[in-house]
């Protein structure tokens, strides 16, 4: 299993807190590197692909700990991503550096309708980008909390606008949103590749998502059921599949 940068956040706020997660399931032995029940750790099953973009997920502090999120799953997905955690008034000096890097083309993933300056929008998304490496920035929080990073984040203010319109609603029923059009991170980003040509990484990454929606569920169920898994079958076939090109 390969180690990445979100789970060096999450043991970067372990070693510093002061308070163990007593969130709902916050009782459960879970595993430290995919947050589901440790008798159902999907490590084993993690993508190892190879991606045409890079990927910076801006992380709220409450979302670290959470065993639902799914930006996580980017970063299983997408080898090159980078993870900081969002601060108003301190942003991370490695962060902004990464955001001046002119070898790459940073774009921020973010819904058009919030902004006002619509020429930001990317539309349609070019298909070069002068030698650089599409740098994918997508804030990772609640509903609530995108909005404030946005709103709250000057460095941002400056970067291409790429706007995601989903056709159908969100699968992810996991935790509920106040807006039932609100996709969940990984949603958004499986989206965002495909629109970038990177199809397989899109795949990878949607069925990444549902295998672990399904064994999250299948975790948080009071009755334990055993049931065969389809997602997370569907997903090993998708791994045998592309282990044969």
């Amino acid at each position: 299993m390969r180690i990445h940068a979100f789970h060096h956040l999450y043991q970067y706020r372990l070693e510093r807190s002061t308070k163990p997660f007593l969130a709902r399931g916050g009782k459960i032995k879970r595993c430290l590197y995919c947050l589901v029940e440790l008798t159902h750790c999907l490590c084993a099953h993690q993508p190892d692909i190879e991606s045409q973009v890079a990927v910076l997920l801006i992380v709220s502090e409450n979302e670290v700990f959470k065993p639902s999120n799914t930006g996580r799953l980017i970063a299983d997905t997408v080898k090159e991503t980078h993870v900081y955690q969002w601060s108003r008034t301190e942003p991370n000096p490695e962060m902004l550096a990464l955001l001046s890097n002119p070898a790459y083309y940073p774009v921020l993933i973010f819904p058009a309708e919030t902004e006002e300056d619509k020429t930001r929008v990317l539309s349609p998304i070019p298909t070069e980008f002068a030698g650089k490496k599409p740098l994918l920035v997508l804030i990772d929080g609640s509903w609530r909390e995108a909005k404030r990073i946005f709103r709250k984040s000057p460095y941002l203010a400056s970067l291409p606008l790429v706007s995601v319109e989903p056709e159908r609603l969100s699968q992810y029923i996991m935790r509920k949103s106040e807006n039932e059009q609100h996709l969940a991170t990984a949603e958004v980003a499986s989206l965002v590749l495909d629109m970038f040509g990177d199809r397989h990484s899109a795949m990878t990454l949607s069925l990444w998502f549902e295998a672990f929606k399904e064994t999250y569920l299948t975790c948080k169920s009071r009755n334990k059921p055993s049931i065969a898994k389809p997602a997370l079958q569907r997903w090993i076939a998708h791994q045998q599949n592309a282990n044969c090109l």
